[in-house]
Parts: C-alpha cells; sequence; structure tokens
C-alpha cells in the first residue's frame, strides 16, 4: 500500500550524516513540508509503527525538535531539525487491509468530490484514522481505495461514534487552505444532535473551558476545568420532545468532545453517549431503538484557493430518523 501523506508529495527530509547513535535519525525540513503536524510527519516515515507508539514516543521527548521536547500538534516550519528514535521492528505491525464490504460503504459515502476536496458522509464507528487499539480508519481505507492518488489527507477530524460529513484534502494546497481557514474561523460546521432533557430555554451559546484527561485505563475523557483552553459551541432548538431535544449544534472552536462536554454542562447529556450521560438515560433511548451516540455532522462548508466556496450536506441516517420518529409518536 502506497502512503499518501504529505511527504509523499514532496522531497524527502534531508538527513544529517554522523549525527547521534545508530539508528537515530536527525531529519531537516523542507520548505514542501512546512506546516505539517508532527504526527502525521512520523506517521509517514515510521511505516507500519502503530499511531498509538508514535504518540508515545513524542510524550516520553524522545522526538526533539531543534533539540526541544513539542507536543502532537506541533506544526513544523522550514529548517527545523528533527530527531526521530530508533524504533525496534518487532513493534512494527502490517498494514491492515479493508474488505469489499467496507471499501463499498466507504465509496458509497462519498458525497462530493472534485476539486481536490473529498467530503465523505462517515458512518458511525469508523474511526478516522487507526492507532489506539484501532488497525484501519477512514483515511487508511481511502488511501487503498485510491492508491494513484499522490495526496490524501485529513483536513479535521470526527470522534468515531459520531457520522457525518468529514473533509478530506486530494491536494496539499486544499489541505493548507481549508485548515487555515478552520484557523480563522471561517469554516462552516453544523451538527445534529439530541440532547437528553429540556434544554434551557435561550441558552444559544454555550462558552465552558475544556481539558483533556487521561484516565488510569487509557480513556480519554474531557472536563470542563478553569484552567482549560477557552471553548465555545452555537446551540438552536429545532425540536422538543418528552424528556429529550433535537438540537443544531456549530462549534466555534474545535476542542476534543466539544459539543458532547458543553451539552452535559448545560444539563442535558446527549443520547446515546457512553462517556458523559448516566446509563439511566441512555437506557431510555435504547428503549426507543437508540443503539449509539446520537451526534450527526449535518453540513460542511469551506472555500478553496480558488475562492469558490462548496458546502454539502449529509443526511442523517436512518438509524437516527427512526429514534426521532418514535419520539414524535410520544
Amino acid at each position: 500500500m502506497r502512503s499518501n501523506h504529505p511527504s509523499d508529495e514532496a522531497p524527502a527530509a534531508s538527513k544529517s550524516p554522523g549525527n547521534g547513535s545508530p539508528g537515530v535519525q536527525f531529519l531537516t525540513v523542507p520548505a514542501e513540508l512546512a506546516g505539517q503536524r508532527i504526527d502525521n510527519f512520523l506517521q509517514a516515515r515510521l511505516k507500519g509503527v502503530p499511531r498509538s507508539r508514535v504518540y508515545r514516543i513524542l510524550r516520553k521527548g524522545e522526538v526533539r525538535v531543534n533539540k526541544g521536547r513539542v507536543k502532537a500538534e506541533y506544526r513544523l516550519r522550514a529548517g527545523d531539525v528533527v530527531r526521530v528514535p530508533p524504533i525496534r521492528t518487532t513493534e512494527q505491525a502490517p498494514p491492515a487491509v479493508a474488505g469489499e464490504s467496507l471499501r463499498n460503504l466507504v465509496q458509497a459515502s462519498i458525497l462530493y468530490d472534485d476539486n481536490g476536496l473529498l467530503v465523505i458522509n462517515k458512518p458511525a464507528g469508523l474511526a478516522v484514522h487507526g492507532g489506539s487499539g484501532v488497525r484501519l480508519g477512514l483515511i487508511e481505507v481511502l488511501r487503498q481505495m485510491f492508491p494513484g492518488s499522490p495526496f490524501i489527507e485529513l483536513v479535521h477530524r470526527l470522534d468515531r461514534d459520531t457520522s457525518g460529513a468529514i473533509m478530506v484534502a486530494r491536494k496539499r494546497s486544499v489541505l493548507q487552505h481549508v485548515q487555515a481557514e478552520l484557523r480563522a474561523g471561517r469554516v462552516g460546521k453544523s451538527y445534529l444532535a439530541l440532547a437528553s432533557g429540556k434544554w434551557p430555554r435561550g441558552r444559544k451559546l454555550v462558552e465552558a473551558p475544556l481539558r483533556k484527561n487521561t484516565l488510569k485505563s487509557g480513556e480519554r475523557m474531557v472536563s470542563v476545568a478553569p484552567d482549560g483552553k477557552p471553548s465555545q459551541t452555537r446551540f438552536q432548538v429545532l425540536e422538543r420532545f418528552s424528556g429529550a431535544t433535537l438540537v443544531a449544534a456549530e462549534p466555534v472552536t474545535g476542542r476534543t468532545h466539544q459539543i458532547r462536554v458543553h451539552a452535559q454542562f448545560v444539563g442535558c447529556p446527549l443520547a446515546g453517549d457512553v462517556k458523559y450521560t448516566p446509563d439511566e438515560e441512555n437506557r431510555r433511548f435504547r428503549g426507543l431503538g437508540l443503539k449509539r451516540l446520537f451526534l450527526h455532522s449535518a453540513s460542511v462548508s469551506c472555500s478553496l484557493p480558488s475562492g469558490e466556496v462548496v458546502k454539502v450536506a449529509a443526511p442523517l441516517p436512518e438509524e437516527l430518523e427512526s429514534v426521532l420518529a418514535a419520539l414524535r409518536q410520544g
């Protein structure tokens, strides 16, 4: 399988000879790779190494950029010198291969494919990338489906349990442009969510700082905390039911689990959310046929480098529509 990371479209990072102990690499970042995240840079060079291992060597400081520690979100600059530690081959695993049924599912989920941009109606349960116990994600499936494509890279992410529209770049220029628009707050993302309980009237904006925590089990949780990152979500009530509210949610910032935790913060956690919603509440929704988190990326919109504006809507899955139908019947 050919890797389609950004590095495959540009010259490889140059190695500095004679530096460090055997097996340690010192790579100088060329201008063509400026702006790429360090985790993706490493993943492209450590073929077959699980993404979880890449994150671990970053956390432990085994990877250095200009002799200093960096986080996975660090974006490389031209001329950066990256120290890549030796990785034992016993830790490498052969890449997983997507079966025909999975490929067909992803193919049928393509909503838009033009101008160097893909928009996929991601099925719930499919991770966006492999790692942390997941051998195969959406991006790996797409790279196997389009082996001749010189570049396929996620523009943004969705939680594994969230369905709906997600953008994937097929050109480096598109990736850099749309991600810059994301950072500037000029990309539109709208979600549909079913909140448990009665959404407070007049509560249209939730501003609550969020902090990521990792439990002893390794599970990642997010909580509202004074020392968290500033976070904002706009909510709009679309339909009220007995014991539930259908809302539209537009994240102003893009934090992990943001919509889910902000809904919990106002006392209306999302239906089917096993992380943030009490089981007794989820049990009631399971009785209505809900088998997953009720959170769906309903639409995305962005401009392209040409100035053209693209807006793509993803229809609500039938499994969620049937839950709304059951609620309407009372």
